[in-house]
């Protein structure tokens, strides 16, 4: 046909089928992409026949193909079933050899095949880069080699199975015994590649020990080719998901600092922007616990992976696959293959004993092949039970459990007895990743003496870790050196199963003794300074493990140390939750061992305090604290270090419960007590410094605040450093007090570059960091840039609701300034939604007459003004008005905000007298504690001027509204949007924000 080109390498119209096994499937995906460039119709075909068809069978079948059949020679596919050599001359030499022109191979394998597979005259591929495996597969085929035209390169090829993806990381090795599992696989897969932008996540659910891990792993190595970035995290623990994740910076080549909150935020931004690479599968290996760690699952181009029991990953935007045990098929197979000595009949036998699941049966053929046992025998012992004198597992188990794992034990208590202990020892660790290298830098002197041989002696060490990995026990986590035996298991991986069972029923002798040693390798590991951001990922390991070692029950004071240290880093990093499940268990475990009056008593009613602080139990922390300070005081006196910390948390308390001037009163003798003990700058001084100031905010002194909150900002950036959480909590103070005072420009400028600080140091959701960004919107909305406030309110409470909670004390300071923004932008069901949660929550939180309380119900009002219920709207703001002068006083600049919105009701429903009255009032006292140009000043002023009309006395109206409207502009500008409303005579109102405490 005319203007027809053939192109470059076909011959023509033709066909290849492609026959392979599951395991090589990258190998079928890039042979097929390589050949339909050059026109050939591939058809790919996974070889797994049934192992109750004859293999010669199997074979004729593939003759039924179109085209050339193209066979990819591996181990596997040679074992599927599994067959023997035998086996396979024998159909080779009946069906290949009579027709080989319509076979052909290639070998991706340095095994010894079969003899007769020399009839199929298989290309090797091994060893060999891209270019050159892709031309003997086309002389193999009998296809053109020439290059192809530039055109037919424009689209991306598949990447070669022998080359990595760009970016690799944590991926276990490769289960060579993998065995079925293939409509799970390509369930997952449609499901993963069926998504769309940003909804890529497929959770592999189900019980422990079905291999959903193993799973994960064969999906990596089966798929991986596809992806620039393959990225394994345990996330079976929040603080360790996040160090694991944020270890992905170096990798994607991302300009960061060292500090772990800087990595974390520029990695998740870079995966949601999908640059440098859009093409990235993360795995999520263990996420049992949806709930605490749904928020940090990556958006965008790519994909996510989740291994987890918990089926609520549903509802949380991903698909679940579930993973069940094996087909009695699957399991057959897998055994003959573990354990080839065993028949199909006796591998069935077994399968039905084991229950078919992977775990189970992976464990006990393995070690069952190299037993003289017959299976027989084995599932009779199964069914009677062992003898007592053996290793036992406890009945907490079903009963194939209970004795195969009996069974297992004794064998390699036999075998290698030092491996039961160090499977025994391990036990003291959390399941999954297991620290072992922390053991193995402890001094010889300090380890027991069946231990030190073990932990000194390599060749020991390594045959006792060869053996459980023999009998799939442990596995050697992926960053460990394959070749470097003598470097092998510095950090080993237990399934959560096999931890459970080996923890039951140890000798007390031994259980005390390993976990002595355990409890004294952690307190070996602790940084000691969980203050230093720099030192979290530290913390994020050691946290997990404190529960199993039984931390809370040592008399040892570097393991106590370890413990107050841990629930330190809790509190500062945000990990309120589990400090806050720590400190109760800690609170009640030392006073029980200890004493209520042992000095780390003491120091862990302080740390526990804080936390239940943080979640806004101010009444709580209040008893706790007022039981320290009086029994403190009364035992030491009141210039005892230990006293003053107390009272300085019971000063936050005060706060906290809204009674500011006790708080003053307490910060203020608290801080001249630490300037004479300590001099000014001793770092308790500053923080003692640094809680008066919050005490003169929460007053609404904000001049004597912000004179305060400078001297500590440029004390801590001397004493400490510009990046220490100190230092950038001074920032966030330093530039609230500027912006409350009006000076907007000056905050912005300030809180700007501190926020981009905060992420950098503290990580995107950090609360502090949160806190930081939140008070950049306000900065902006302030100052009139209010398209960037908008977004930076929304992702705010966003993260800080997934993060934190909704009842946080921090979410609903940030609701509150989302719903008065969502007010007055034309988003009135929002703002009125929020503003119900805010305030219904703040009743639940501090009850009636506490001045949030009073100020977010003034909030409330203004939102039904908007809607029309203006009846409700002024009777909801007296009572508000009232309440909060109740609560501060009529002078507090709070009050006379409430007064300025009230007037403006007053007016709506009749009563101009009164209104104007008032803001005549507001503006006197406001000039006096705030100043004539404070804001709320100015919009007093305005408020009057409007007043004043509405009585008809214009004269004094147009006066106080000329002087008002010079002084905006001269404060604030004049095309500022606050200068800008007033002259357009839009009547101000006023917004309540809640304060931190």
């Amino acid at each position: 046909m005319p203007g027809t080109r053939k192109q470059v390498g076909a011959t023509g119209a033709q066909t290849v089928t492609i026959s392979f096994a599951g395991f090589n499937r990258a190998w079928a995906a890039w042979i097929a992409d390589r050949l339909e460039r050059r026109g050939v119709t591939v058809v790919q075909q996974r070889w797994d026949p049934p192992v109750e068809l004859p293999l010669e069978e199997a074979l004729r079948d593939l003759t039924l193909s179109r085209g050339r059949v193209l066979v990819v020679l591996s181990d596997w596919y040679f074992q599927l079933g599994p067959r023997s050599h035998d086996e396979w001359n024998r159909a080779l030499r009946e069906v290949v050899a009579p027709d080989p022109d319509r076979f052909a191979a290639v070998s991706v394998t340095t095994s010894a095949l079969p003899g007769a597979t020399s009839v199929l005259g298989a290309a090797d591929l091994t060893n060999v880069g891209a270019d050159e495996a892709e031309r003997r597969l086309l002389v193999r085929l009998g296809l053109g080699t020439e290059p192809l035209p530039h055109s037919a390169e424009t689209r991306p090829g598949l990447r070669y199975p022998a080359d990595t993806p760009e970016v690799w990381g944590g991926v276990p090795r490769r289960n060579t015994r993998f065995t079925g599992r293939e409509k799970l696989l390509s369930k997952a897969y449609r499901a993963l590649q069926d998504a769309g932008p940003g909804a890529g996540v497929v959770t592999l659910h189900g019980m422990s020990g079905v291999g959903k891990t193993q799973l994960a792993a064969e999906y990596v190595y089966r798929f991986g080719s596809e992806y620039d970035v393959v990225w394994w995290v345990p996330a079976d623990r929040r603080a360790l998901y996040r160090q694991k994740l944020a270890e992905l910076a170096p990798e994607l080549g991302l300009s960061t600092g060292a500090e772990y909150g800087e990595r974390l935020r520029a990695v998740r931004d870079a995966l949601r922007r999908g640059e440098p690479y859009s093409h990235w599968l993360l795995v999520l290996d263990g996420a049992d616990e949806p709930e605490h760690i749904w928020d940090l699952v990556p958006t965008g181009p790519g994909h996510v992976l989740i291994t987890s029991r918990n089926p609520e990953w549903s509802e949380h935007n991903s698909n679940l696959v579930e993973v069940p045990v094996y087909a009695r098929n699957e399991s057959v197979a897998f055994i003959r293959r573990r354990a080839p000595r065993l028949t199909p009949s006796e591998a069935d036998q077994l399968a039905e004993a084991l229950e078919d699941l992977p775990l189970l049966l992976d464990q006990t053929a393995g070690w069952l092949n190299d037993s003289d046992m017959s299976v027989d025998e084995y599932i009779d012992l199964l069914e009677g039970g062992i003898d007592q004198d053996v290793v036992k597992v406890s009945a907490d188990f079903p009963l194939a459990f209970q004795t195969a794992w009996s069974i297992l034990l004794n064998k390699l208590k036999d075998t290698v007895p030092e491996s039961v202990d160090l499977l025994r020892l391990c036990s003291f660790f959390a399941p999954g990743s297991i620290p072992v290298r922390l053991l193995k830098e402890m001094p010889p002197g300090e380890l027991p003496e069946q231990l030190s041989g073990l932990m000194n002696d390599p060749l020991l060490w390594n045959k006792a870790i060869g053996q459980l990995r023999q009998y799939s026990v442990v596995r050697l986590e992926s960053h460990e050196s394959v070749v470097d035996e003598a470097s092998s298991g510095e950090s080993l991986y237990m399934h959560r199963m096999v931890h459970q069972i080996i923890g039951k029923d140890m000798p007390e002798r031994d259980r005390q003794e390993f976990i002595d040693v355990v409890r004294r390798a952690l307190a070996a590991a602790d940084p000691g300074r969980p203050t230093d951001t720099r030192l979290w990922p530290a913390y994020a390991e050691i946290t997990p493990h404190l529960k199993w070692a039984d931390v809370l029950n040592s008399t040892d004071p570097a393991v106590q140390t370890l413990v107050l240290h841990c629930l330190r880093y809790m509190y500062l990093s945000g990990e309120y939750r589990a400090g806050i499940k720590l400190g109760a268990r800690a609170m009640d475990a030392w006073q029980e061992l200890l004493g209520d009056d042992y000095s780390r008593v003491w120091d862990l009613r302080y740390h526990y305090a804080n936390l239940l602080r943080a979640v806004g139990d101010y009444a709580g922390t209040e008893a706790i604290e007022r039981a320290a300070v009086e029994h403190l005081r009364a035992e030491r006196g009141p210039q005892d270090l230990e006293h003053l910390r107390a009272a300085s948390g019971l000063a936050a308390d005060l706060r906290g419960l809204g009674r500011y001037d006790e708080a003053l009163e307490m910060s203020g003798w608290i801080l001249g007590a630490y300037r004479e003990l300590l001099g000014d700058q001793d770092s308790r001084t500053l923080n003692a410094q640094n809680n008066l100031g919050v005490s003169l905010r929460l007053l609404g002194r904000y001049e004597e605040a912000l004179e305060l909150d400078r001297r500590t900002l440029d004390a801590r950036r001397k004493l400490l450093r510009p990046r220490h959480s100190w230092t950038l909590y001074s920032e966030i103070n330093y530039a609230t007090d500027l912006r409350l005072l009006g000076r907007y420009g000056e905050a912005l400028s300030l809180q700007n570059p501190s926020v981009a600080l905060h992420r950098r140091v503290m990580g995107q959701d950090n609360p502090q960091t949160l806190r930081a960004e939140h008070n950049l919107a306000l900065c902006q909305y302030r100052s009139g840039e209010r398209a960037k406030a908008a977004d930076l309110f929304t992702r705010v409470l966003e993260r800080s609701e997934r993060v934190l909670g909704e009842n946080d004390p921090l979410t609903m300071m940030f609701a509150a300034s989302q719903s008065f923004f969502a007010r007055e932008n034309a988003d009135i069901d929002q703002a009125r939604d929020i503003s119900e949660k805010v305030v219904g929550g703040y009743v639940d939180m501090l009850g009636e007459g506490h001045p949030y309380v009073a100020g977010t119900r003034a909030n409330h009002a203004l939102i039904l003004r908007n809607v029309g219920e203006r009846d409700r709207a002024h009777t909801l703001l007296e009572e508000a008005l009232a309440d909060m002068t109740e609560a501060v006083g009529e002078n507090h600049p709070w009050t006379l905000g409430c007064a300025v919105n009230a007037s403006a009701l007053r007016n709506l429903v009749g009563d101009p007298e009164s209104a104007a009255a008032l803001t005549d009032s507001v503006v006197v006292r406001a000039a006096e504690v705030l100043g004539r140009t404070h804001p709320l000043t100015l919009s007093a002023r305005i408020a009057h001027a409007a007043d004043l009309r509405g009585i008809r006395d214009r004269q004094r109206a147009d006066k106080v509204e000329t002087e008002a409207l010079e002084d905006l502009k001269a404060t604030l500008g004049d095309q500022h949007v606050h200068t800008v409303s007033a002259r357009s005579r839009n009547r101000p109102y006023w917004d309540f924000e809640p304060q931190m405490i």
